[in-house]
């Protein structure tokens, strides 16, 4: 039978690469059981990963938060054999990894000596060069613990903060946090008002998404004027334009936030320039 949409043929486990269905782990495996583990994603566009150090940093650097030792740079001679036992040696596609603490009795402490569990599978993927469609998003208060800034496995807040937007026939929730305006729950978001961006600190409150930095670089290049400051929710009636950036959503201009509507529902000039700035940084980087 053939895998459903977005389920790889492959997936690298523990140092072996095996059909989806032999890929097995215990059920004693701290991601499984704690979610105790940190992922990364990374988008091959034309044959290269875009931003591909900036993305295997982040995971080295969120293991050594949480505190799990495993050598990254083991992956690198993996991924090209992964990609081509997967039939997407020349596809444009998505690669997932996940490094967990490894199995062990079940014990919230840490326990010593273990190997950790790692993981990669990839999927055909072609991202638009643009995505045209602005999204509608919701609010919510974040009810999620304060380390935002790991990119961890367990997931549950996010996942119940995006269900609450597909609920509401929104793509994403974006949250506020005392009154103040971080992050999405799977995106980071940022505003425009007065020409001048706007979008939450890298603090312990989001997460520092590698698209979020090439915007930041891109601003600075084209001499849009950046506050790092998170907005007030009272803000909201006063902003020109928002929009979100991912690694899959790349820069997705926000249509309406709750009911108010942005830039008449479309991307407005600065996110425009923006996402051809974007497009242009895909089509160039090496």
């Amino acid at each position: 039978m053939a895998n459903p949409p977005n389920y790889p043929s492959k997936v690298f486990l523990n140092g072996e690469i095996l059909n989806v269905a032999d890929a097995k782990i215990s059920v004693f495996d701290r991601g499984f059981i704690f979610g105790d583990g940190i992922y990364e994603v990374m988008a091959r566009i034309g044959g290269r990963f875009f931003y591909r150090e900036a993305h295997l940093n982040r995971l080295r650097t969120c293991l050594e938060k949480i505190d799990i030792s495993f050598n990254v740079d083991t992956l690198e001679p993996e991924i090209p054999k992964l990609l081509e036992l997967s039939g997407l040696e020349t596809a444009d596609c998505l690669l997932y990894i996940q490094v967990t603490r490894g199995v062990a009795p079940r014990q919230h402490s840490y326990p010593e000596g273990i190997q950790p569990t790692v993981m990669m599978y990839a999927w055909a993927k072609t991202l638009p060069d643009i995505n045209q469609i602005p999204a509608s998003v919701v609010l919510q208060k974040d009810f999620r613990w304060s380390r935002c800034d790991i990119k961890m496995t367990s997931l549950l807040g996010n996942v119940m903060a995006n269900e609450f937007a597909v609920a509401h026939d929104c793509y994403e929730t974006v949250f506020e946090r005392e009154g103040i305006l971080t992050e999405a729950s799977h995106s980071n978001v940022f505003f425009v008002k007065n020409e001048v961006v706007y979008t939450h600190p890298a603090d312990c409150f989001i997460l520092d998404g590698i698209t979020r930095q090439v915007v930041l670089e891109l601003c600075e290049k084209l001499g849009i004027a950046v506050r790092l400051e998170g907005l007030p929710v009272q803000e909201i009636p006063n902003l020109d334009e928002a929009f979100l950036t991912g690694t899959s959503t790349q820069i997705l201009a926000i249509a309406n936030i709750d009911d108010f509507v942005l830039s008449g529902g479309h991307a407005g000039p600065i996110t425009r320039k923006l996402q051809q700035a974007f497009l242009d940084l895909k089509k160039s980087r090496p």
